[in-house]
C-alpha cells in the first residue's frame, strides 16, 4: 500500500513510525512532514495538508492508495469528503461530525441528550457576564476553555477569579468560552477506531495537561503514560456510560463516521468516569505514549475498517509501560519562542534497535543547516520499561544526557505511580 499521512507534529511522527513497520507498506509519504519523518518516509513540504485540492494533486502525482488523517486541520477543511469524491481512500470525521470537537457547546448538548456524564458547565459570550458569575462563586475551582478549536485546546484550572478572568480575556478574542466544574481525579485518553459496525479501543493513556504546581498558569499536554494503572477497574463503566451512548447518539443524529474518536476522560477517586472532551483525531502526547505499545500492523486494522469489521481485530500489545515527556519551547503555551537552535539531535530519530527510548519530533525544522524550533511542543521522549518507574527513568535519563538547554519540560511525568 502507498500511504500519504497528513501532518507535521510529534503525534504524526508516531503514526508514520507505526506505518513504517508494516509489512504491507510499499511507500510512505508525509505532508508536510518534519525533521524526523524524512529519515524513513518521503516528506512533501510544499503540500498544504488542509487544502483538499493540494492533497488530491499529491495523491495523483505519487499514486497514493490511502490517505491517513490523524490531525485536526484537514478534517475541519473537508479533506476526507473531497478525496472520497475523487475516488481516493481515506477516513476521518466529515464536517458535520467535527463539531463534536470544534464546538464544545454542541458537544455538551449532545451529551445531555444521551445521558453521558460530564462536568457541570456554562457558556459565556462576554467577559462581563463571566465576571459576574465568578464573583458569585468566588473561591470555587473551575476549568476554563475556548468553545472552539481556536486559538488552541489549552485550558486553565484555577480557583483564582483574577487568573480565570485574565485567561478568559485571551480566549474571548476568538469567541465564547466554556466554564466547567473542575473535577479532580485521573485524566485518561481513550482512543477508538470506528467503522459502521463497531470499534476497537486502543491502549488507554493518562495525560498531563494541568500544571504540577498551583501557580495558575495554563499549559498544554506536557506528558502521558500508558497503560493507566486503574483502567481495568473502570473499563466497563466507560464502555456502558460513555462509549455506547456516544456511538448510539452519533448514529441517530447522523454523525457516525469511519475514523478516529478520542474521548478525554476524568476518572474520580471513587472510580466514576466523566467525559471531558471529544476529539475526532489522535491526542498529543497520548498517541506518542500509546503507539509504541501496539504490535498489530496498522494496515491490518485499516483493511478491517474498510470492510466494516474492525471489531473483529484482536489488538496485540506489548507488556511494556511507557512514559512520554514533552520538551517545549520557552514561553509555551502562551508565547513559545521560535527560531531557537536545538542541539543533541544527531541520529536520535533512527528506529530503535532495542527497548530504549523513542524520540518523536514535533515543531522543529532544519534551517541553514541547524535544527530550530518552529512552535510550542518540539520533542516527545518516550521511555519504555516493565513498570512506569522504569519507563520514567529511561525517558529522563535520555533527557539529562542530551541537555536540551533551549527547551523546558515537566519533571513529574509518571511520578504518582511509583510503587
Amino acid at each position: 500500500m502507498r500511504v500519504l499521512l497528513l501532518g507535521s507534529g510529534a503525534k504524526d511522527h508516531a503514526v508514520a513510525w507505526w506505518f513504517s513497520k508494516s509489512c504491507y507498506l510499499s511507500a510512505l509519504y508525509v505532508a508536510p512532514g518534519n525533521l524526523a519523518t524524512a529519515d524513513f518516509a518521503i516528506n512533501l513540504p510544499s503540500v498544504n495538508p488542509s487544502d483538499p485540492e493540494d492533497v488530491y494533486r499529491a495523491c495523483r502525482e505519487h499514486r497514493i492508495d490511502f490517505v491517513f488523517i490523524g490531525t485536526e486541520d484537514p478534517l475541519f477543511t473537508g479533506v476526507p469528503k473531497y478525496l472520497a469524491s475523487k475516488g481516493i481512500a481515506s477516513f476521518g470525521a466529515p464536517l458535520e461530525s467535527t463539531k463534536l470537537e470544534g464546538d464544545r457547546s454542541f458537544s455538551r448538548a449532545f451529551t445531555a441528550r444521551h445521558n453521558i456524564p460530564i462536568p457541570r458547565n456554562s457558556l459565556f459570550g462576554d467577559i462581563g457576564s463571566l465576571g459576574k458569575y465568578l464573583e458569585k462563586h468566588r473561591g470555587e475551582r473551575f476549568m476554563i476553555k475556548s468553545n472552539s478549536v481556536a486559538p488552541s485546546r489549552i485550558m486553565l484550572s484555577s480557583d483564582d477569579t483574577s487568573a480565570l478572568l485574565d485567561y478568559a480575556a485571551f480566549l474571548f478574542r476568538k469567541g465564547p468560552v466554556l466554564l466547567e466544574e473542575s473535577i479532580e481525579g485521573t485524566p485518561a485518553s481513550c482512543t477508538l477506531l470506528l467503522d459502521r459496525n463497531g470499534y476497537i479501543m486502543l491502549p488507554v493513556t493518562s495525560d498531563y495537561t494541568k500544571k504540577s504546581t498551583d501557580d495558575d498558569t495554563p499549559t498544554g499536554g506536557m506528558g502521558a503514560l500508558c497503560p493507566v494503572p486503574i483502567i481495568n477497574e473502570v473499563k466497563d463503566k466507560i464502555e456502558e456510560r460513555i462509549i455506547k451512548p456516544t456511538l448510539y447518539g452519533m448514529q441517530v443524529e447522523q454523525l457516525a463516521y469511519k475514523g478516529l474518536l478520542t474521548l478525554s476522560l476524568m476518572i474520580t477517586p471513587d472510580k466514576e468516569p466523566y467525559l471531558v472532551d471529544y476529539h475526532v483525531r489522535f491526542n498529543d502526547p497520548a498517541a506518542q505514549a500509546m503507539i509504541p505499545t501496539i504490535n498489530t500492523d496498522i494496515i491490518t486494522i485499516l483493511d478491517a475498517m474498510s470492510k466494516d469489521r474492525v471489531s473483529s481485530v484482536k489488538l496485540s500489545t506489548t507488556d511494556d509501560c511507557t512514559v512520554a515527556v514533552v520538551l517545549a519551547s520557552r514561553g509555551y503555551p502562551m508565547a513559545p519562542e521560535t527560531g531557537k537552535e536545538v542541539g543533541g539531535l544527531t541520529s536520535m530519530f533512527m528506529m530503535p534497535l532495542s527497548d530504549g527510548p523513542i524520540v518523536f519530533c514535533g515543531a522543529i525544522q532544519r534551517k541553514d543547516g541547524k535544527a530550530v524550533t518552529t512552535g510550542g511542543r518540539n520533542l516527545t521522549i518516550v521511555g519504555r520499561g516493565k513498570s512506569i518507574a522504569e519507563a520514567n527513568r529511561a525517558a529522563y535519563d535520555l533527557i539529562e544526557r542530551k541537555a536540551f538547554r533551549s527547551l523546558w519540560y515537566r519533571d513529574d511525568i509518571g511520578n504518582a505511580y511509583f510503587c
